[in-house]
């Protein structure tokens, strides 16, 4: 018998994402994330972080925007360098979808960035099996930390019993105003300004 219960235990060991967000990057050498997507189609966009005063931003943009077009956009921020040098800005593509995450209970916002994710689930959406992404769950594994980190992507089969506990999530967070497209302009997407 376990000493702590389970909400306890998950309290202690929580791998804790901020708020609204699953920050994969958060997750400790070794550690997993289980979650269900809400939607098959995530917003894509690019992003450039800048920073001002110690302070650091990510600037969205729905186009692959020129270093110029950052500048622009960022005001009074520095743009982070980019591999270019001087004059060049660091613009990653990504996603961002709606997630069910199993540990939280709470819709959270997944924004990926890196690669080898997104190649991986790309892959897995395209494969028969998978057809009907959100009829699945994803676990995402992280190994190694800094330059050497991996992850992995695996779908695995819905949690029994869970369907209702997503949906209801779902639609609490879509009536409360949910809108992932507000992240392009700086905004929450939970809630509008």
């Amino acid at each position: 018998m376990a000493f702590l219960s389970k909400s306890a235990s998950a309290a202690v060991t929580s791998n804790a994402t901020g708020g609204g967000y699953l920050s994969l990057s958060k997750l400790p050498d070794g550690g997993s994330v289980r979650f269900a997507l809400l939607s098959d189609q995530p917003l894509e966009f690019y992003e450039a972080w800048g920073s001002s005063n110690g302070a650091n931003k990510p600037f969205r943009f729905d186009y692959e925007p020129t270093y110029e077009d950052v500048v622009a956009e960022m005001g009074d921020f520095e743009p982070r360098e980019g591999r270019g040098g001087p004059g060049t800005a660091d613009v990653k593509f990504a996603i961002a979808c709606p997630v069910y995450n199993y540990e939280s209970g709470k819709v959270q916002v997944l924004q990926i960035t890196q690669k080898s994710i997104l190649k991986e689930i790309d892959q897995i959406s395209q494969m028969e099996d998978y057809a009907e992404l959100l009829e699945w769950d994803f676990t995402i594994s992280k190994k190694g930390s800094g330059l050497t980190t991996e992850y992995t992507v695996r779908p695995v089969p819905r949690k029994k019993g869970s369907q209702e506990h997503i949906d209801a999530a779902w639609i609490e967070a879509k009536s409360e105003g949910f809108d992932i497209t507000r992240l392009l302009t700086g905004g929450n997407p939970f809630k509008a300004a």
